[in-house]
């Protein structure tokens, strides 16, 4: 009998094991086999959030209901609250009327009148607290409505519990302090529309309310403008009366002052002093020009030459000289021409021109001298007029600067009275305007919509509460589902093995209320693992692939083994199969024993041996005897032999198909897996049939599998959807990794194919179901029972698939 090969320290050795080579020594994976980032998703984001409210639709239904009622039940204490409204017009007011801009003091005449902030002053004067007041006060003192009724849905429960209802007082005060504290004024900006509106729980305090607001601050506004022009009115008198008493003085101590001091002006500006020196100074001005322009001329004539003198008349004997001397020297031209300068006609009247030119020189000597001194005697005049001039306006000066301080002080006497006189006939006319606009009562406001008596409540909205509540429910629901998806890291649907173990995924097992009638029969499947039965007693859900052989389950088999046959290593596919779970309760013996039916059915000879020595079941699905089995083989001290082997297996009532039971012993079942009588008996059982199917205990708290798994061609993890968590998945593929075991692959098992999302499971096979008909098989894949035609083509074509595909394999 050979030995357990050693496990080497070295993590660079490796183990050679009989019929699957060498295999990387434990601690040391391959990298093929390290964990690694898992298969990409087929779906994700807005879409996984969807599936998974799909998966569980009653939370997200209940927690909508649930909001919907429970906005409904808030609604209940709530008081029911009535709107009523009214629409003002407030204009622009005509300040130029009656001048009335100067009159009231509040009011900037060179200021620009802005419509937009008027507009909004009067809606924080409608929302004032003074005005509210006013309203209030005087509501109180209308007659009160009658007959009122609590504002709430609650009279029926207050006649339930006995529970006295609010008086008529209090709900009066309840509805006017509402009233009072919910008034709303909006204006829209484009024009001069104002809107007011107040809540009540009393439909009539609310319609009567804004009226008399409405009422009150147009009276209010009335009275505010009477009361300021009365005002001003007042004070213009007062200041009136003051101002006459002040003019009458000044005007007697200006008359006073002007008698004491004798001063007489011309006009009201000037007096007679002032007169006389601004004559005297424009007769000095005058003076002063004509003596300058007398001594101009003087010095002129004193320094020009003889017949240049100015002011001469020319009148004197030599005033014929010139066109005499001039026909002269013509007439001497033309002799001396015709003649020699010694002729006696020439020199005749060369001599005539000369006593002519000293005539004419002498005369002008005697004029230039009359003209000079007429000149002298006539700036002499002009200076002399200009001195007494001077001085008499000099005289006349000083007598005016003596009374200077005089007409001063009498023309600011004089101004003071004629300020007092201007500001008193001012304030006398607008005291006059004043008058007239306290007596105007023209009011800027307009009611364009009074307010009219609501007919329903417009809160609480029970609708939209709802609607709030429905979805806010339904929020609620929906992150419900998703954190519980969150928070669930078991499997759930078919791609999770692959996506979170990275390993293939051999095949899905469904459970649940499948399309087809004859299997519904099955279903629904007991949570725990019990065997299920159906209509009789010998059909267990271990054993449906060959009582139900036309059921989707039974093809779920057949799928998960076609799966299995075609993952073959090197031309060579898995003998020797070892099926463990990570946690208990998974579903292994139902998976192991219809496959091995399934294996059966093709003309396999197929050896199922019950390593689950804690929790035996393989005898009680096939109804064999358990009193010699696994156990006794591990335990004899004999050499095992083929006849051993055949002696323990016993065969079933389908035809190749064999039970190694676990054996009647219980005793050190731990340490049974660790034998070195195990890997002969596998190697004895690998000759004698063509398949063997190892049933293991799980294998995260129990190391049988790991144990056995040694000496196999392949192990594969059964998973349990909505069961096995993914941390003890990975646990379990980890523990195998580190031993150097490769994980064939895993079995989703009791999948519930209506989960949202996976209906084309359910199309697909209630569009293929009619193929297989409504019989049962008699055990040997030919449908004999109440199918069709197509039941037994259908069988024969698939036993004839499966076998070629068994063909092929070996």
């Amino acid at each position: 009998m050979k030995e357990l090969p050693p496990i080497p320290q070295d993590p660079g050795q490796e183990i050679t094991v009989p019929h699957r080579g060498t295999i990387p020594a434990p601690g040391r994976m391959p990298a093929a086999e390290m964990p690694g980032p898992g298969l990409k998703r087929e779906y994700a984001g807005v879409l996984e959030y969807w599936q998974m409210i799909r998966r569980h639709p009653g939370v997200v239904v209940v927690a909508t209901l649930l909001g919907a009622v429970v906005a409904f039940l808030l609604t209940l204490p709530d008081p029911r609250i009535y709107q009523a409204r009214t629409t003002l017009e407030i204009q622009g007011l005509n300040e130029d009327f009656l001048n009335m801009k100067s009159v009231n003091p509040t009011i900037d005449a060179s200021s620009n009148y802005s419509p937009d902030f008027d507009i909004q002053t009067q809606v924080k004067i409608l929302q004032s607290r003074t005005l509210i007041n006013r309203v209030r006060e005087k509501q109180e003192n209308l007659k009160r409505a009658e007959n009122l009724q609590p504002p709430d849905r609650l009279a029926a429960w207050r006649k339930a519990l006995k529970i006295a209802s609010p008086t008529q007082e209090a709900l009066w005060q309840q509805a006017l302090a509402f009233a009072a504290g919910t008034v709303k004024v909006r204006s829209s900006g484009t024009n001069r529309i104002v809107e007011v509106s107040c809540d009540s729980t009393s439909p009539q305090v609310a319609a009567d309310f804004v009226n008399t607001l409405a009422s009150e601050y147009i009276e209010q506004n009335l009275e505010a403008r009477w009361q300021s022009t009365q005002h001003t009115g007042e004070w213009l008198t007062k200041q009136l009366q003051d101002l006459k008493v002040k003019l009458e003085k000044s005007e007697e101590q200006l008359q006073s002052y002007a008698r004491d001091t004798s001063l007489v002006f011309t006009d009201e500006k000037n007096n007679v002093e002032d007169t006389k020196v601004a004559d005297l100074q424009k007769a000095l001005t005058e003076a002063q020009m004509d003596r300058v322009a007398k001594q101009s001329k003087y010095e002129m004539g004193n320094t020009s030459t003889v017949g240049a003198t100015p002011g001469a008349t020319g009148d004197g004997p030599s005033k014929d000289a010139p066109a005499l001397l001039t026909d002269l020297r013509a007439r001497l031209a033309k002799l001396e021409v015709d003649f020699t300068p010694n002729n006696a006609e020439v020199k005749r009247v060369q001599a005539q021109i000369a006593a002519l030119e000293a005539a004419q020189e002498t005369a002008q000597k005697t004029e230039r001298s009359t003209n000079l001194a007429r000149l002298k005697n006539d700036y002499m005049a002009a200076d002399r007029r200009e001195k007494l001039l001077a001085a008499a306006y000099a005289n006349e000066s000083h007598l005016v600067q003596t009374k200077a301080e005089q007409a001063a002080h009498y023309n600011l006497l004089k101004r003071d009275v004629d300020a007092s006189r201007l500001l008193y006939d001012s304030m006398m006319q607008k005291l006059r305007e004043a008058s007239i606009a306290s007596a105007l009562r023209a009011s800027n406001v307009r009611v364009v919509d009074s307010a009219e008596l609501p007919s329903i409540p417009y809160k609480p909205d029970v609708r939209r509460r709802v609607t709030m509540g429905f979805l806010c429910g339904l929020c609620i629901g929906a992150m419900i589902v998703i954190l519980r998806e969150r928070a669930d890291r078991t499997l759930q649907d078919p791609g999770d093995p692959a996506f979170y173990l990275n390993l293939p995924e051999l095949g899905v097992v469904p459970v649940g209320q499948l399309l087809d009638a004859p299997a519904a029969k099955l279903l629904p499947v007991a949570l725990n693992q019990r065997a299920l039965t159906v209509d009789s007693g010998d059909e267990r859900m271990e054993t449906v692939s060959w009582h139900r052989k036309s059921s989707l389950l039974a093809e779920s088999f057949r799928t998960t083994l076609t799966s299995i046959l075609f993952s073959s290593q090197n031309g060579d596919r898995p003998r020797v199969l070892v099926f463990t779970s990570a946690s208990p309760k998974e579903g292994k013996t139902t998976v192991v024993s219809n496959l091995g039916i399934a294996l059966a059915e093709i003309n396999h000879n197929v050896l199922l041996i019950d390593a689950d020595m804690r929790r035996p079941r393989l005898h009680n699905v096939f109804d064999v005897p358990n009193s010699l089995g696994l156990s006794e083989l591990l335990l004899q001290k004999t050499p095992l032999d083929a006849g051993q082997l055949e002696a323990a297996c016993c065969q079933t009532s389908i035809p190749g198909l064999y039970v190694l039971t676990s054996g009647s012993s219980r005793h050190s079942a731990s340490s049974l897996v660790h034998s070195a009588r195990l890997p002969e008996l596998l190697k004895l059982a690998r000759e004698k049939f063509d398949t063997v199917v190892v049933d293991t205990p799980p294998m995260v708290n129990i190391s049988d599998a790991r144990v056995v798994a040694r000496y196999a061609d392949a192990v594969i993890l059964v998973l349990r959807s909505a069961s096995t968590t993914r941390d003890a998945a990975l646990l379990a593929k980890r523990r195998f990794a580190e031993d150097g075991i490769q994980v064939l692959g895993t079995i989703l098992n009791w999948w519930n194919p209506k989960t949202p999302g996976y209906g084309y499971y359910r199309y697909y096979y209630a569009g293929y179901y009619h193929y297989y008909g409504n019989g049962n098989g008699n055990g040997n894949g030919n449908g004999n029972g109440n199918g069709n035609g197509h039941s037994n083509g259908t069988g024969d074509e698939e036993q004839s698939h499966v076998r070629n595909s068994r063909d092929n394999s070996n």
